[in-house]
């Protein structure tokens, strides 16, 4: 921990884990999946102890010489016919598999398709091994195919709500599992699924972001009312997490059988955001750029499919702004934000709803006020699913 006087100090406010503010965020992430069995304590901060500063080669080397140990481990249980432990430990490797690519920029790097493809084989022996109601899937999309799970929900009756879950630039589907938790204790069934520009739709599939993100939820659901007779098709909620805040209400704004639409944070036109940060470099190479700058490009020109330079880039996020759409928005609302959240505009977001709505931030008092409710998932469980249950 970098200073030990926390007097006076919000958590949030504080980097416990590095200077570097994403590293800093993604650990406190890591860390927050414990109660769900998908880390330990002893293993992360292991890992953090290893880390050197905002050296991507030794995070992705320490992350994933702890997923190899873990799951070793798990495949000797399994060899053993210990199927318990080995479903614990799968679950686990398949997490420090991804976390080794949350912070890794290099996208021609074999390691990336590599420890993809053993992150999913991890959570599938989970699956197999476990009593855990989760299904894989394979939306078809586009000539290709939308990973994803269905969760069946234990406590759901004969047709039940289902809450589809879209995930955010770094994160992955499997990321969003203490969303996936509040709804299977509450009778609702969960999709999770990552879109193009995300996780193994990225990185296997080489599918990379669109706007238009309604011609990525519309097949979904309609894969999903196809195949699981037992979702309600009157009561379907679709959740949208950082950047799937963003993209999440163009789906919903075009397809009416969306009921309840949930931004965390709103946004409404996240291109813009970054644009503005990058207009001063607009002529610059890439090269040339600060670090941080830099890794920003190339981190939007791999997942938006376009050439590494700061204009294609710019070209391509101005596509991201959902001004016109707004008022196609006919169903329930519901904005999320944080006194902690780093990117502002929730509150504008539902300022400009025409439509039935409600604004929830998350303060210092709930503990949750970070982006996307960092470190305080648990918390920010009960105040979202006790409007999620009253809408649906």
């Amino acid at each position: 921990m970098n200073d030990l006087n926390f007097a006076g100090k919000h958590w949030a406010d504080r980097n416990f884990f590095s200077p570097n503010v994403l590293i800093d965020a993604l650990t406190k992430h890591i860390l927050n999946l414990m109660p769900y069995g998908m880390t330990d304590l002893g293993e992360v901060l292991e890992v953090v102890c290893q880390l050197k500063d905002s050296d991507e080669e030794v995070w992705i080397n320490a992350w994933s010489a702890m997923a190899r140990r873990i799951q070793d481990r798990a495949e000797a249980a399994e060899h053993k016919g210990n199927p318990v432990t080995a479903a614990t430990a799968h679950l686990r490797a398949s997490t420090y598999w991804r976390c080794s690519l949350l912070y890794f920029s290099k996208s021609e790097d074999p390691r990336i398709k590599d420890y993809a493809r053993l992150s999913s084989l991890c959570y599938q022996r989970y699956l197999a091994l476990s009593d855990y109601p989760g299904e894989y899937i394979e939306v078809p999309y586009d000539g290709s195919f939308l990973p994803g799970h269905f969760y069946r929900s234990p406590a759901a009756g004969a047709k039940a709500p289902v809450l589809i879950l879209t995930p955010g630039r770094d994160t992955w589907a499997e990321d969003t599992r203490w969303v996936c938790e509040g709804a299977l204790r509450r009778g609702i069934h969960c999709i999770t699924y990552d879109g193009p520009g995300q996780g193994f739709a990225l990185r296997l599939n080489d599918l990379t972001f669109r706007p238009d993100w309604e011609n990525v939820v519309s097949p979904l659901i309609d894969f999903a009312l196809h195949k699981f007779s037992e979702i309600d098709a009157s009561r379907i909620a679709l959740m949208g997490m950082s950047f799937g805040g963003f993209l999440s209400p163009r789906a919903a704004a075009f397809d009416k059988r969306i009921k309840l639409c949930i931004v965390d944070p709103g946004n409404i036109s996240w291109g813009s955001a970054i644009i503005e940060q990058l207009k001063r470099a607009k002529d610059t190479r890439v090269e040339d750029l600060p670090e941080e700058v830099a890794n920003l490009v190339k981190d939007y020109a791999w997942k938006h499919g376009v050439p590494n330079t700061v204009s294609d880039v710019i070209r391509v996020l101005k596509n991201y702004d959902n001004s016109d759409i707004l008022d196609r928005i006919t169903c329930r609302m519901l904005v999320l934000d944080g006194t902690g959240e780093v990117f502002n505009g929730a509150k504008q977001f539902y300022d400009a709803l025409d439509c039935p709505k409600e604004y929830l931030l998350f303060d210092e008092a709930s503990t949750a006020q970070q982006h996307c409710q960092i470190g305080g998932y648990a918390t920010a469980t009960e105040y979202l699913f006790d409007r999620i249950t009253e809408a649906l």
